[in-house]
């Protein structure tokens, strides 16, 4: 990690025998705003360093494939809330230790009303407003000049810390948007007099700007407006659905890669992380990043539902429960989850709990259509699994009683819902209202399906060659007038077809 300092030093005496800046770097270091441990710059470097540098290449960037699916959605919003100036931060950075950020990953509004992915762009501001010359515009820090102390001493913003950043012109360029730079922001906030909203949590010095300007009391018109922009994402567009399907195809490849580590995983110990790790290689080489933290949950550690430490070892004949998704470099991600034989083949105690898993998922997606409720996914696969806990001898009340309101003795071995939203988010549009988030399906909703079954080592309710076994299977199925399309179907999950996956992958 490079440290925030510079090599240049300053005429005369700069130390003392214990290495300490004296009084007239201090100074020097105060009048340059200079970061602590970053050291003065003399006036020879500063008229030295925007030397013979070759010119920046005149030639645009390509427009997005993103653009023309986030100005439908921008007028979308502007349609939503007519004559109103509205304010979507991308976001800050975010110090992770002393003077280490976190990888800066923009805020999901920000990005589905930009069209902007990856890391693009920390401070930035997205205002629509039907007001201004040029309703929708962005307001960020554009690239500085080299002459400009910027270039070389700003490690935010700076050339030779950060990369080349984008021009005002070259950034209208990728995303059909009007481009000001970030300084003329709180003129354009508080330019007139339309009411102004703002997504509050993305960035607490845009919201302090904006509650300066308009009157006390707004946060309830901002919550509505939040709610909004999440419920906009309920049904997704023709581009958002393809960067789904490929997020899924290139999350396969991941869960490929990972199987044909699993005898190294197992051999070196702490095979869990070894996983983790090989399909972070994979989500950071063909997409952005991972779409959330990776389970990797070998035997019993499958029953614990978030087991992300992923410490612990792979052992011959157990299970490992992989939960994962690549997200892609426009941020939408895949969420799939395979239960895999470390040895190659299931046992026929786990044939059996992994068949009660795989048909209770079968039957949630045969209700995941269009007239169906989302929360149906969710009863129709409790009802499968409650059916197998009862002819198993497990279920301590008949099946209808463990389905009721009043009973619920299931969730012991099933504690988690079996289907959410999917998209920007690996669990989206969490900010709408419960009625809306389980609501009606529509066309063109991507949701996940993922019922499991949890037997603990320790449960002694569970026949013993049952215990310590966990299995989920998840797929991301976009909703449609007909049956559902299973966007991760091209990963397996059946049992035979799972095990000659394994095998040929192994084979190679």
């Amino acid at each position: 990690m490079t440290e925030v300092q510079s090599t240049t030093s300053i005429s005369g005496d700069q130390t003392d025998q214990t290495g300490q800046l004296t009084d007239q770097t201090e100074q020097l270091a105060e009048e340059q705003k200079l970061p602590k441990r970053q050291t003065p710059f003399s006036k020879a470097f500063v008229e030295f360093i925007p030397k013979d540098w070759a010119p920046y290449d005149p030639t645009l960037p390509d427009r997005l494939d993103s653009v023309p699916s986030a100005t439908a959605h921008r007028n979308a919003l502007a349609a939503r809330f007519p004559g109103e100036r509205l304010v979507i931060p991308a976001g800050t950075l975010v110090r992770r230790n002393n003077d280490c950020d976190y990888p800066f990953r923009p805020n999901s509004a920000f990005a589905y009303y930009s069209g902007l992915g990856t890391d693009r762009e920390p401070n930035a501001v997205l205002v629509i407003d039907p007001t201004a010359e040029a309703r929708d515009t962005l307001y960020f820090k554009p690239r500085a000049p080299r002459t400009d102390r910027e270039f070389y001493a700003d490690p935010t913003y700076g050339e030779m810390w950060v990369g080349k950043r984008e021009s005002l012109a070259e950034m209208a360029a990728m995303t059909g948007l009007e481009c000001r730079d970030i300084s003329r922001l709180q003129d354009a906030v508080s330019a007139g007099d339309p009411q102004v909203r703002v997504i509050r949590d993305a960035d607490a010095g845009v919201t302090e700007t904006v509650d300066s300007l308009r009157p006390a009391g707004s946060e309830e018109a901002d919550q509505e407006f939040y709610q909004v922009t999440s419920d906009a994402r309920f049904c997704k567009d023709d581009w958002e659905t393809g960067q789904l399907r490929e997020a899924c195809r290139k999350s396969k490849v991941g869960f490929e890669a990972m199987i044909e580590e699993i005898p190294a995983a197992v051999a070196k110990g702490r095979g869990e992380r070894w996983l983790e790790g090989t399909f972070g290689l994979h989500a950071r080489h063909l997409g952005n990043n991972v779409g959330y933290g990776s389970i990797c949950a070998a035997g019993d550690h499958a029953n614990t539902l978030h087991w992300v430490r992923n410490d612990g070892d792979l052992r011959p004949g157990e299970l490992v429960l992989i939960d994962a998704g690549i997200e892609v470099d426009s941020l939408y991600t895949a969420d799939i989850t395979r239960t895999l034989p470390i040895s190659g083949r299931f046992t026929p105690a786990q044939r059996r709990v992994y068949q009660a898993v795989l048909e209770a998922q079968d039957a949630a997606a045969a209700v995941a259509r269009v007239g169906h409720d989302h929360r149906e996914i969710h009863q129709a696969a409790i009802r499968v699994i409650c059916e197998y806990l009862a002819e198993w001898g497990i279920l301590p009340v008949p099946v209808e009683e463990a389905l009721s309101p009043e009973g619920g003795q299931f969730r012991r071995w099933m504690v988690h819902g079996t289907s959410h939203h999917l998209g920007l988010d690996v669990h989206d549009c969490s900010e709408a209202a419960r009625k809306d988030y389980s609501g009606p399906l529509r066309a063109g909703m991507t949701v996940s399906d993922e019922p499991g079954i949890y037997f603990k080592a320790t449960d002694l309710l569970v026949p013993e060659e049952f215990r310590g076994i966990g299995v989920r299977i998840e797929d991301d199925i976009l909703i449609t007038d007909g049956d559902c399309e299973w966007l991760s179907k091209d990963t397996p999950r059946q049992i035979d077809d799972v095990e000659a996956w394994m095998a040929e992958i192994w084979a190679k």
